[in-house]
This record gives structure tokens, C-alpha cells and sequence, in this order.
């Protein structure tokens, strides 16, 4: 399967697309990026080009130099363990706070999420496991009951959109995050706000790691 989701958009496609050319080295720290020429390869307008270029700008894939162009702008490991750090804690937060205030209508919302997800690890889908994954974490932020770090959260996710979907093709993490799942769904459904917490801090740190040596052992191959 290629992952493609009924509702995708030309942006869509042309975002992840670059986004696995830049991750497999198809385009390195530096690059420029010629939007008529990647309209052209995509056979799509500049318009969704531009989109794609935004999208890569927020999650500190790409910088948009005024006059200059767009070029691909590779982040460090060691600003990424720190992006990582801080989702994970934002997250854990948005779990402790939803273990006592998440409602059942919520609830049987994240489990149907979650049986999406399972589906996807069945399929070995790991975009559309991606994709179900956004609605699970996202109902969490939600059900916070904190509408500023439900945003905040929200926010430092849709920067580190790119780096959460690559780490999910790595050998093994599709069942390790479904697992993961699996107990914060049974932590927040038993009101166990400690566990929420601590279950979900691990499942968040722990991309950073995988995607860390992911971009290690790419940097080595080169």
C-alpha cells in the first residue's frame, strides 16, 4: 500500500514526497529546491509546490530565503532530541490532565482510533497507521480540558509531523507504538493519571531516539 489517503491533496502527496527525498538523501543540507521544476516532476500546479514549501518551512525542514529560494535545511540531532524532550513532556501533561477529565464519548472516539491504528499494523500501512495516529493523539490534547496546551502542544506536534511519520518505517515500531497506545488507552479509561503520563512521555521520547539514529545511520551511508 502507498499510503495514500482518500482525502489526500496534491500538497499532500508533494509534501511527503519530499519530505522521504530529503530523509533519504535524495536532497542534502543546503539544497536548493527549484519549484518549477518540481511542479513539473509531480505534474502538478506551483500552487501545491508553494503549500508543500510552507509546510516543510514550519516543520524546520526547509528555510525560505526572501529572493533567494528554498533550500533544505537539515536539523541537528541534538535540536532534535530537544524538540523531543519537550513533546514528550507536552504530551505527558495532556495525558495526566485527560486521565480525570476525558469524557466516554471521547473515549469510544480514541479506542475507535486506536482499532484504525491496529487495522494499519495489520496492513503494515505505515501512513495510514500515521494518519490514524494524528486523531488518537490529537482527541488527548483535546480532552486536556486546557485549551492553551491543547494549541501548544498541537503546535510543537505539526513541527515535528515529518520526523514522528519516518520513525514509524523503522523495523519493529509499528507494534511497539501500537502497544504503547494499548496502555494509554487502558490508563485513561481506568482514570490512572500517573500511568497516562508516564506511558505516554515514553512513547513520545522515544521517537526522537528512533528517528535520531535514523538520521545517524543515513549521515554514515552517505
Amino acid at each position: 500500500m502507498d499510503g495514500q489517503q482518500p482525502q489526500d491533496t496534491h500538497a499532500d502527496r508533494v509534501t511527503r514526497a519530499l519530505e522521504k527525498m530529503i530523509f533519504d538523501g535524495a536532497y542534502g543540507d543546503g539544497d536548493r529546491l527549484d519549484e518549477v521544476q518540481l511542479a513539473q516532476q509531480f505534474g502538478v500546479s506551483r500552487t501545491p509546490v508553494r503549500e508543500a514549501f510552507q509546510r516543510l518551512s514550519q516543520s524546520g525542514l526547509v528555510e525560505q530565503l526572501p529572493r533567494r529560494g528554498v533550500f533544505v535545511r537539515e536539523p541537528g540531532p541534538v535540536e532534535l532530541m530537544e524538540m523531543f524532550e519537550v513533546m514528550a513532556e507536552l504530551e505527558a501533561t495532556c495525558a495526566r490532565l485527560a486521565a480525570g477529565r476525558i469524557t466516554d464519548a471521547a473515549l469510544t472516539a480514541l479506542r475507535s482510533a486506536n482499532d484504525a491504528c491496529h487495522a494499519s499494523v495489520e496492513a503494515s500501512d505505515s501512513d495510514g497507521y500515521y494518519a490514524h495516529n494524528e486523531t488518537f493523539h490529537h482527541l488527548i490534547y483535546e480532552q486536556s480540558g486546557n485549551a492553551f496546551l491543547a494549541s501548544e502542544t498541537a503546535r510543537l506536534h505539526r513541527r515535528l509531523q515529518p520526523f514522528r511519520r519516518m520513525q514509524l518505517r523503522l523495523r519493529g515500531r509499528l507494534a511497539q507504538s501500537m502497544d504503547e497506545h494499548e496502555q494509554i488507552v487502558a490508563a485513561l479509561s481506568a482514570g490512572d493519571a500517573t500511568t497516562a503520563s508516564n506511558v505516554m512521555r515514553g512513547h513520545v521520547a522515544v521517537q526522537g531516539e528512533k528517528f535520531r539514529h535514523l538520521i545517524g545511520s543515513r549521515r554514515r551511508a552517505r
